[in-house]
């Protein structure tokens, strides 16, 4: 199975674009800090992410869907993000990463489990807050710089996936996959 990876700034659109993925017949793998983050608000929690515990939940639960999509027979499968994202989260939330996570980056590498081709979905410099995402554009500037800089120090190729429409991003995103199957075979 080929897994790829897509990355980028909150509000970029990675969710709507695995979501057309998804509808192209690829398997896909949801973002986890969402659900972390709507777990804990229902819990009474409204800022989970202010703890650095809360790197420790989002990287249980991608390691648990790691676990869980590897059983999936489809050749090629899309993550909305990864454990190379969390550490990301966890320099930009100024939390020491944890040696779980550490270590996970290093697994993930080293075995190879990601394709190293990254898709990187650029911002599009905008986008509406959620209870989720509370962070300003600004921010995710920041946050933006913050994982290309994560991904490229782990060894990993990001693929600029630049602003446009969604029709046009998946066709981007297919004609890369299609290229790299193609050179494989």
């Amino acid at each position: 199975m080929r897994r790829y990876i897509l990355t980028g700034t909150p509000g970029s659109g990675k969710t709507t674009l695995l979501r057309a993925l998804e509808q192209e017949g690829y398997a896909v793998v949801e973002e986890a800090a969402t659900d972390v983050i709507a777990l804990e608000q229902a819990r009474g929690n409204p800022e989970p992410w202010k703890s650095c515990q809360f790197i420790d939940e989002v990287l249980r639960l991608q390691k648990q869907r790691l676990v869980l999509t590897a059983a999936l027979t489809s050749p090629i499968q899309f993550c909305d993000r990864s454990p190379v994202c969390t550490l990301a989260l966890s320099r930009y939330l100024r939390c020491r990463p944890p040696r779980s996570l550490v270590d996970e980056v290093e697994r993930i590498r080293r075995e190879g489990i990601f394709e190293r081709q990254v898709f990187f979905v650029e911002s599009m410099g905008l986008h509406a807050p959620t209870k989720a995402r509370t962070i300003s554009v600004q921010e995710a500037s920041v946050f933006e710089e913050i994982h290309r800089e994560v991904y490229q120090s782990a060894g990993y190729e990001c693929i600029a996936v630049p602003p446009g429409t969604v029709s046009e991003r998946l066709q981007m995103i297919v004609a890369e996959v299609a290229k790299a199957t193609s050179s494989v075979g």
